[in-house]
Formats: C-alpha cells, sequence, structure tokens
C-alpha cells in the first residue's frame, strides 16, 4: 500500500474509535473523593482520570458530558446499555461477567461504619444487625454475604442520609466504601473521631465498568488511554493531591 493510503487509513481509523467513545454514555453517583460535584462541575480523583485520559486520547469527552444519577439508576443502565461507562465501581467476582472492565482506578476498602460509643463486636454474621445500604452497592452486596437479612437491612437513596442515621442510631452499621463514607460523614457536620471501621467486608480496586454491548475494540481504546496517564506519575499525582 502506497505510504500516503496507508497513513490516510489509519487516520480514518482512529478518527473512528475517538468517535466512539464519544458516543459513550458515562455515568457516575456522588461518590466522593472520585467522583462528585463541587461548586457546578463535576471533579474528583475518577473524573479527572478520565477527562485527562480522553484529551490525551482525542476524544471529545468533556466533564459536562458525564451525568451523575443516583447508583441503583445508573448501574441497571450500565447493565442494560447500550453503550454505558459507569464509575466509580468496585470489581467483584459477582460482577465480573456483568461487565466490561478499565482501570484499575484506585485501591479500595468495603467496611462496615459503626459509632465507637455502641462498642459493637462484629463478628462474620450480621444477622442481628441493622444495616444501611445504598441498593445494588457494593456495601449491600457484601452485607448479604455476611447474612444480612432483608428485614434488617434499610435502604437509602443517599449516603449523607445514612451518615446521620447511623449518627442516630438508627442504623446499627453502615457498609460503604471507607474513604467515602468518611467524606459524606464530614459533609454531614459530624466528627469522624465519634467513628470507628467495625469490620472489613472487602479490599479490592475500583474500576470503569462498560456495558457488555461495547465493542471490545474501544474498551481496549479506553484502556490505553486510562493505562497512559496512570503510566506518568507527575500527571497521576497532580490529580490524587487535588482531593486527598
Amino acid at each position: 500500500m502506497p505510504r500516503f493510503l496507508l497513513i490516510i487509513s489509519l487516520l480514518f481509523w482512529a478518527n473512528v474509535s475517538q468517535a466512539d467513545l464519544s458516543k459513550l454514555t458515562y455515568l457516575t453517583e456522588s461518590y466522593p473523593p472520585y467522583n462528585m460535584y463541587e461548586g457546578n462541575q463535576l471533579r474528583g480523583i475518577a473524573v479527572d482520570l478520565l477527562v485527562t485520559a480522553m484529551e490525551r486520547q482525542g476524544a471529545n469527552v468533556q466533564r459536562s458530558d458525564i451525568k451523575l444519577q443516583p447508583w441503583p439508576r445508573a448501574y441497571r443502565a450500565a447493565l442494560d446499555g447500550p453503550g454505558v461507562v459507569l464509575f466509580s465501581t468496585t470489581r467483584t467476582e459477582e460482577r465480573e461477567p456483568l461487565f466490561q472492565w478499565v482501570g484499575p482506578i484506585a485501591d479500595t476498602r468495603i467496611v462496615l461504619l459503626a459509632r465507637k460509643d455502641k462498642n459493637l463486636t462484629v463478628g462474620e454474621d450480621l444477622s442481628n444487625l441493622v444495616v444501611g445500604v445504598i441498593r445494588d452497592d457494593i456495601g449491600e452486596q457484601m452485607a448479604r454475604e455476611r447474612g444480612a437479612k432483608d428485614s434488617n437491612i434499610r435502604y437509602v437513596p443517599n449516603a449523607e442520609s445514612l451518615a446521620r442515621m447511623l449518627d442516630k442510631g438508627r442504623i446499627d452499621v453502615w457498609a460503604y466504601e471507607e474513604n467515602v463514607g468518611r467524606w459524606f460523614i464530614r459533609q454531614a457536620g459530624l466528627n469522624n473521631d465519634d467513628f470507628e471501621t467495625a469490620s472489613v467486608l472487602k479490599e479490592g480496586q475500583l474500576y470503569f465498568s462498560v456495558s457488555t454491548d461495547v465493542d471490545s475494540a474501544d474498551v481496549q481504546k479506553l484502556q490505553q488511554a486510562i493505562d497512559a496517564i496512570k503510566a506518568d506519575k507527575a500527571a497521576m499525582k497532580a490529580i490524587n493531591d487535588r482531593y486527598l
């Protein structure tokens, strides 16, 4: 093939891949410091990682293109598709076949938070505790694996309300990501020193979860873009330093 035709061909396929990445629907929830609103703009470690990666890739994905939704709604949309990228999602064995995965974004720890003054002894069986969760969140899944019963699970649509419920004793423990939970405790005007990590449910990593209908070549393009930023230590330090 003549060289000029090869160049035209490469540019064509590059533009196709970029266009495909731009046409995907990007969904997230309020999950600081990874994804959140600051003022009137979406920010956070995962948001900045994605936007920076897309800028370097040449794909036109702006912060305003990312939609913030309640987790249950966004999670169902990613399961159903088409063309959905959801973040930040804890990658688990149960979720593995449900999505395609890009990342990791960061390490994560799913825990049970409790008030220190309750002096709870939390064992492997949670059947006798009232557990606060967000529906379809990894905290709910992990709590169920530890024996939490339907009758003792309290579903609340947002994390700040769960922080207040925990403080008022309306739930015994809150199953959630540790850093995010403590961020919402502060947001609720509460003192983190009043709360403790009563048990660690799972240690893992956060990812971008991609609906299964997305072409694997586009998923690989997204992975390569994320890998490039994560390999740039200065860029990643700048992102982490904004929020941690």
